[in-house]
């Protein structure tokens, strides 16, 4: 999910940032890990790219098409500050051009036009020229405008917007993410709502986008006790919707998933030991120098940085 709404310091405030210190000086919690449907997305697909991104935190290019979702995703969210009478397509196309103001504030996002980089999805490798501002701009209202064919805004009040979610299961490990948008009905139901700039996914990709919204609905049934009644993807790509209602036993499951996951990480945290898994999405991947699946080899294990984290010490291991 692209994340907007977030203060300027966007590390501090990422779910997946080291948990801050708090209390006083003799009763503080320590900094802890946690995991994020992001996260836990990248382990599944590479450990060395998560350990790359969340370890490591090595910088990466913006694209395109990574800034007009977080662009579409500002509009969205303004357009719910307007009273429900005023929220109409034109108003949100004219929330396009301040909200794009705000972020090519942003050096590297100004630079993507200025260099003629990579284009809306362009592998690493095959950089092509990019379109000019205004038709660029003109995708993102056109996303914009596509949204009112999947809801009518005048219609609903959101109960929270780019909303930071969090819980810490009994085996201590923290959930943490942002939901684009979380609906409460008069009688409780949740529905959980994601803003995809895309179209929807094949029936065999439906799970991986699925997994993110099951992230949420699991940290809103720890929270609230309640199960969401609906998980709701709107891809404005081709103005679609992929609705999934989950039950309870399901979000068990899933539980068990990312405790699953979470074991994994943490043996590979231990042992700094975390593989590459080549697939198709390494073509879009900026650490392939750094990858030993590209003839790279992958910086030493910053131990520094996973003990800011809060990961605990590795250990000392003797080489001959």
């Amino acid at each position: 999910m692209v994340q907007t709404g977030q203060p300027a310091d966007a590390a501090a405030s990422s779910p997946d940032a080291p948990v801050a210190d708090t209390g006083t000086a003799e009763g503080r919690t320590p900094r802890r890990p946690s995991l994020s449907p992001s996260r836990a997305a990248d382990f599944k697909t590479c450990p060395l790219l998560y350990r790359f991104r969340t370890i490591d935190r090595l910088p990466e290019r913006k694209s395109l098409a990574a800034v007009r979702g977080t662009l579409v995703h500002s509009v969205l969210e303004r357009l719910y500050d307007l009273p429900a009478r005023e929220r109409t397509a034109d108003a949100a196309r004219e929330l396009v051009a301040p909200a794009w103001e705000e972020l090519r504030a942003d050096p590297e996002v100004a630079a993507l036009f200025a260099e003629g980089g990579a284009a809306d999805g362009a592998p690493a490798e095959q950089p092509t020229e990019a379109p000019s501002l205004e038709a660029w701009l003109a995708s993102a209202g056109k996303l914009v405008d596509n949204y009112f064919s999947l809801e009518d805004p005048s219609r609903i009040e959101p109960h929270g917007r780019e909303e930071l979610v969090e819980v810490t299961l009994p085996d201590g490990l923290l959930l943490r993410g942002y939901v684009d948008r979380l609906d409460v009905a008069p009688n409780g139901a949740l529905r959980v709502v994601d803003y995809k700039t895309g179209s929807v996914p094949r029936e065999a990709f439906e799970g991986k986008a699925l997994f993110q919204m099951k992230f949420y609905a699991l940290v809103l049934w720890r929270t609230r006790g309640v199960v969401a009644s609906q998980l709701k993807l709107l891809y404005l790509g081709n103005g679609d919707a992929l609705t999934y209602s989950p039950d309870e036993a399901e979000l068990v499951r899933f539980e068990r998933t990312l405790q699953a996951i979470w074991a994994a990480i943490e043996r590979a945290v231990a042992t700094g030991d975390f593989r590459p898994n080549r697939t198709r999405l390494c073509d879009w991947c900026d650490h392939q120098a750094l990858c030993p699946s590209f003839g790279g080899t992958p910086p030493p294990f910053p131990a520094e940085a996973a003990a800011a984290a809060g990961w605990p010490a590795l250990p000392i291991v003797e080489r001959a």
